[in-house]
């Protein structure tokens, strides 16, 4: 019997589509053929999420910008939910997973209606009470909520929060995650996921990790360590024009990470026999008979 759940991978998109629609299908059909399960993009409102000084700020790196200000680069990498529910509808046409991550009220009620299994919190809005609550008491698919650059206190309104309700444990799933593009290995802090578990292990649904590092290596750890989703940002080229190619993987890297979490999820077993029967004949052959 396994003591591991099977690894779900999501291919984190996001902004990654560069404002086009064909660009995003794209992407989608790449993270299907790499077998992610499933495909995330960004659900913003930059009028409601930004104060007008950060709406009207410069981009804080002009060779990634979209846009003069960094509300109006915001803006031109948003899809409407038109497109939103176009995407989604591909997703299911090819047989992959549509999934977004929702940054303020507006964006929540635009997506919810579109039905997707999972609608996930990113780090900078978990705190965001008022989002979490429409998500809640009025959507029904499993709420994904990474907690970077979070404390522990906030981390613990976050699960009390659906608690209140008795969701926590049927739809509540938290994501390890540090908060940097790309993250250093020794900020990754992997046994963060074994914290999770510890603390809220009989409280919430599921764990996950989601990785803003270089290489594929450390998410078989996390895997290993108890993250059941693995999410990591996803590009065609890590050279294009954008804040997020570069902690991104490319397809061949996707579908190693997607091919290394399967197998690994094989190989975590434990013997079904003391000698198992690929032993015997070496065995036999090998083993020392004494004299």
């Amino acid at each position: 019997m396994k003591r591991y759940k099977r690894p779900f991978v999501i291919a984190e998109i996001g902004c990654n589509h560069k404002g086009d629609m064909e660009i995003a299908k794209k992407l989608i059909k790449l993270a299907k053929d790499c077998e992610a399960n499933y495909a995330k993009f960004q659900k913003r409102n930059p009028k409601e999420l930004l104060t007008k000084e950060q709406y009207d700020k410069p981009h804080p790196n002009p060779m990634h910008t979209y846009g003069k200000t960094y509300g109006e680069h915001r803006e031109f990498l948003e899809f409407s939910i038109e497109d939103h529910n176009e995407l989604k509808k591909y997703c299911e046409e090819i047989g992959i997973g549509y999934s977004t991550s929702v940054w303020d009220v507006t964006s929540a009620k635009e997506i919810i209606p579109l039905n997707p299994s999972i609608i996930k919190v990113p780090s900078a809005c978990n705190n965001h009470m008022e989002l979490l609550q429409i998500l809640r008491d009025e959507y029904r698919g499993e709420v994904h909520i990474s907690v970077g650059m979070t404390t522990h206190e906030e981390e613990l309104n976050v699960v009390e929060f659906f608690e209140e309700t008795d969701q926590a444990k049927t739809r509540l799933v938290i994501y390890s995650c540090t908060s940097g593009y790309p993250v250093p290995f020794e900020d990754i802090n992997l046994l963060e996921i074994v914290r999770l578990k510890e603390t809220y292990g009989n409280r919430v649904l599921e764990f996950g990790f989601s990785g803003h590092h270089l290489g594929i290596a450390v998410d078989i750890a996390a895997y290993t360590l108890g993250a059941v989703w693995i999410e990591r940002h996803f590009t065609k080229d890590r050279t294009w024009k954008g804040t997020d190619h570069a902690a991104s993987l490319e397809p061949s890297g996707l579908w190693k990470l997607v091919r290394d979490l399967n197998v690994t999820h094989k190989a975590l077993n434990y013997k079904k026999n003391e000698i198992l029967e690929i032993e015997a004949i070496q065995r036999e052959k090998l083993k020392y008979k004494g004299s």
